[in-house]
């Protein structure tokens, strides 16, 4: 697929959605990554089903959603040593989780790659837990390094720890992840704007796509029109994706690496669904913050194949 995106002056226009076995890279080897990949992202699924079935709280939907941009992240794109878990982040790159709610595939990514131990997934939103609802440093979790859940303020964060990273002459990058609904926010606009005007390049922000919140859809809502063209008004360069599919999102993000120290910070609007992968949830906004239950958690999983093992 090839997308155009014309702002002022100079236009600009990036060819993505190719299919990684047609680039540059081993076929076999390609494509043995991005199956390893999805394979990881259906047992990430099977742990939100059984992870909110079971403590009968949190936010299902958007944690399917994002499913194969958290994957990606972890177990592809980013540099980090997860046995050494540094809050500073010196010398790797960082990520920041703005839309908070979704701790199942967060926390399930995390575990997952090695930052602590899957079994702890049992404790999710139990009494005592380290696995809280948002995330939180106060328990000091391996992987978080700051609290999220209000919304709108993730992106502020990780301007600053770019801008760090440029003082300390480290030269790799700051990821940030958030929803749509969350760009209804002001603080993340004044963020974008900021971000542009002091070429924070060394930042890649990513959105959730999937054109839903928890009262309806976007555009019911508060319509966020043409996101392409805003952030493009605000300095930014943009990239957009199939956000559900594995190939697409691994292909878009190391596009959006190679975009970087140019002047402009970068934005991967993810096409995504709400609730993808288990059909009686895709697509409905019902899902957002609501658990299955049993019956329902049983049914879902059946649609997902186990493949590293439930904890």
């Amino acid at each position: 697929m090839l997308r155009f995106y014309f702002g002022r002056g100079k236009p600009s226009f990036r060819i993505f959605l190719l299919p990684l076995h047609l680039q540059k890279r081993s076929k076999t080897n390609t494509m043995a990554t991005i199956t390893q990949l999805e394979s990881i992202a259906s047992q990430v699924r099977r742990d939100i089903i059984r992870m909110t079935s079971e403590a009968q709280s949190g936010h299902p939907g958007g944690s399917l959603s994002s499913t194969e941009i958290l994957t990606a992240l972890y177990f592809e794109i980013l540099k980090q040593d997860s046995h050494n878990f540094s809050p500073q982040g010196r010398d790797e790159d960082m990520f920041f989780l703005s839309i908070g709610h979704i701790t199942p595939v967060y926390y399930s990514v995390l575990a997952r790659s090695g930052y602590f131990s899957v079994a702890e997934l049992a404790t999710f939103r139990k009494l005592n837990t380290r696995l809280q609802g948002h995330p939180s440093v106060h328990q000091q979790l391996p992987g978080i390094r700051v609290a999220s859940g209000s919304l709108g303020q993730g992106l502020s964060v990780a301007i600053g720890a770019a801008l760090t990273k440029k003082l300390d002459g480290c030269n790799r990058f700051v990821y940030t992840l958030h929803g749509d609904g969350e760009l209804q926010e002001g603080q993340l606009w004044e963020a974008i704007m900021f971000a542009g005007a002091k070429k924070v390049d060394n930042l890649i922000a990513i959105v959730d796509y999937n054109k839903v919140q928890i009262d309806g859809s976007n555009d019911e809502v508060c319509s966020l029109g043409n996101l392409a063209q805003k952030f493009l008004a605000f300095g930014w360069q943009v990239l957009e994706c199939a956000g559900n599919d594995m190939a697409s999102v691994v292909q878009c993000l190391n596009e959006a690496k190679s975009l970087t120290n140019q002047g402009k910070p970068v934005v991967v609007l993810a096409n995504t669904q709400m609730g993808y992968g288990v059909d009686f949830m895709c697509g409905k906004n019902a899902w957002h913050g609501t658990p299955p239950s049993p019956q329902q958690a049983a049914d879902a999983l059946s649609q997902l194949t186990e493949t590293l093992g439930d904890y």
